[in-house]
């Protein structure tokens, strides 16, 4: 990947207070993140969501994870719903710039693609139009490494931005095809209709841990769960290129910002770390405390089997054995900084399933 010059800080011109930014999707997992990082730095920020009546949970939720909670009355709500055209004009209205976060995310595989794959597509176009149509200078649109590397033989091999999943290959699943598909047709668009006057810049993380913002579980924080609950006997062999939250908001702040960002797609994730070396954290640091995490290795064929009954397993199978690694020049160039460890995002993580409620140990030890 082409590196970044080091004088590329913030070279876009502007004032925070004075600037307005649209997050979609902002009730989110990754879109909290987002949302405070932007309220930190100063931004009026407008969240969309499908109804208005979140915003005072919202607010309640990130006021803890704000530097001043009085931030958080610099946030407000637009009702919209990405399937429907009614609410996106006036949700993007006055805009600076846009970050494009919401996207279905399955909880199991559906029957049919479509029902992933034409949301996320419609979606994006209808959220690009109305951002092009307000004279939006910037779009940010949470893409994934599931546009990567999908489909496609991985053999050790570390990708980069230039690098897509195929969506032709039968071993992708409907997640990866959507995002994947959408992200396709939000360059196509780009190209074909913006003619210049609007920039895109995308972000794709990686399986993204954490803590959360508010009771806004997320689909990576279910294996976290699955390991303390111990569903699993034993860890499959799964390995990811894995991200905090924290990292992923704060690239997208700055890929909003930082005058080489647009044109550029940013693998946003550490080194990969397999589910072994995450129950390994677990483990040491709530086993103890009267969890029975599993830090074994289970058998491929007991996952391709759990998968049968079990709709977080079914998702992971395509991974089994197949590591995935990614260029992450861009983004350590863009945050100047070393990437929060895994150790950091797996305790975060942890420590917010305990807080909400989702996981607690099996038995207690006596004091």
């Amino acid at each position: 990947a082409r590196p970044y010059p080091k004088d590329f800080a913030m070279t876009t011109a502007h004032d925070p207070a004075g600037t307005t930014v649209l997050v979609t999707g902002a009730t989110g997992f990754i879109a909290r993140h987002v949302v405070a990082q932007l309220l930190d730095a100063g931004y009026q920020v407008r969240g969309t969501a499908r109804r208005a009546s979140s915003l005072d949970q919202l607010r309640a939720d990130l006021a803890p994870h704000l530097a001043d909670p009085g931030y958080a009355e610099r946030l407000s709500i637009a009702a919209t719903d990405l399937t429907s055209d009614d609410g996106w004009a006036d949700a993007v209205a006055g805009c600076t710039y846009v970050h494009h976060v919401a996207s279905p995310i399955p909880a199991a595989p559906p029957k049919d693609p479509n029902e992933l794959i034409v949301p996320a597509r419609d979606g994006t176009l209808r959220v690009l139009r109305a951002a092009l149509d307000a004279g939006v200078s910037r779009v940010v649109l949470t893409s994934s490494i599931a546009a990567v590397l999908y489909g496609v033989d991985r053999n050790g091999k570390v990708f980069s931005e230039a690098d897509w999943s195929n969506t032709d290959d039968r071993r992708i699943g409907a997640y990866e095809q959507s995002k994947t598909i959408a992200e396709r047709a939000a360059w196509a668009f780009m190209e074909q209709e913006a003619g210049g006057r609007m920039e895109l810049t995308t972000v794709n993380p990686g399986l993204v841990l954490g803590p959360m913002y508010g009771d806004a579980m997320s689909t990576s924080h279910e294996a976290v769960k699955k390991l303390m609950d111990r569903d699993f006997p034993a860890c499959p062999d799964l390995t990811y290129a894995m991200v905090d939250a924290r990292d992923v908001a704060a690239t997208h702040v700055a890929a909003m910002i930082a005058a080489d960002a647009p044109g550029h797609r940013h693998l946003c994730a550490i080194d990969s770390h397999s589910l072994r070396d995450v129950a390994a954290i677990l483990a040491r640091e709530h086993n103890p405390k009267g969890y029975r995490v599993p830090t074994g290795k289970l058998p491929g064929w007991a996952l391709r089997l759990t998968a049968k009954f079990d709709k977080t397993a079914a998702l992971a199978v395509n991974d089994l054995g197949n590591p995935q690694r990614v260029d992450n020049t861009l983004v350590r160039n863009l945050l100047g900084r070393p990437m929060i460890d895994l150790d950091t995002m797996v305790l975060s993580a942890a420590a917010s399933l305990e807080q909400y409620g989702h996981v607690a140990p099996k038995r207690r030890r006596a004091a």
